[in-house]
């Protein structure tokens, strides 16, 4: 089978091992960085979103105010912004921070895709937790559960119910975003897709390619969504 394969690509003058091992690193890094993204993305928008929804203004407005400037300007602005902007800082260069972290592509870019996937998972959050129906609450409150009992017992696990589906759309969102990796010179997908494009010449079979990638990805994580959506929200479907 293998040598079948080998000479089935030995015959292809564009998708060979190389530029097939090319495109794999690609996507373990793409992968990496999103699959990162969105964990660290979700554990830091967990308590925002909860503390998003306060009504004392000093703890609700700042975390507005940078979910606000996160969602309200691009996504590679962002990325520029703490790849290239920091290196200008001289209080930051020399030290433990620059030498270990920002001084690397993946870092500053992961620092980017976290911030920005939390700001918009902090809004799904909130706006679950708030649509909260307030009868769950009011039973809650009659069997004498305080506020964080009621919030991790009923409300949490109601609100992540509703928010399956808009965060499901943040992570395919997350996925085509990690694109522009490769502006920063980090070989994702589409950074392996133009350096083959680079040195052959076809940017129909190296770009298409990586689209059938993405689609492929995308496609397996609208399925496993769903397949969660039928298991958590079953009990809203109509009775047969």
């Amino acid at each position: 089978m293998l040598e079948q394969l080998n000479h089935l690509l030995a015959q292809n003058e564009i998708f060979n091992p190389t530029t097939l091992a090319h495109y794999w690193g690609g996507f373990v890094i793409t992968v990496q960085l999103v699959f990162f993204a969105l964990v660290l993305g979700a554990i830091l928008a967990l308590p925002l979103g909860i503390l998003r929804t306060s009504s004392n203004p000093w703890i609700s407005k700042p975390i507005w105010l940078y979910v606000y400037i996160f969602r309200g300007t691009p996504l590679i602005v962002q990325l520029f912004l703490i790849y290239y902007g920091t290196s200008q800082i001289d209080s930051i260069k020399g030290t433990w921070l620059w030498d270990n972290v920002l001084s690397e592509a993946f870092y500053p870019c992961l620092i980017a895709f976290v911030l920005n996937t939390a700001a918009y998972t902090t809004e799904i959050i909130r706006g679950a937790i708030e649509n909260t129906p307030k009868g769950e609450i009011e039973a809650a409150k009659a069997y004498g559960m305080s506020w964080t009992v009621s919030m991790r017992r009923v409300i949490l696990p109601s609100a992540f119910r509703r928010a399956l589906p808009a965060y499901a759309n943040e992570v395919i969102f997350m996925l085509h975003a990690s694109a522009i990796a490769s502006v920063v010179t980090i070989v994702d997908l589409t950074g392996a897709a133009r350096d083959i494009y680079s040195r052959y010449y076809a940017p129909f079979d190296a770009f298409l390619f990586v689209a059938a990638i993405y689609l492929c990805i995308t496609f397996a994580l609208i399925f496993g969504f769903r397949h969660l959506e039928s298991k958590l929200l079953a009990h809203l479907k109509p009775l047969s």
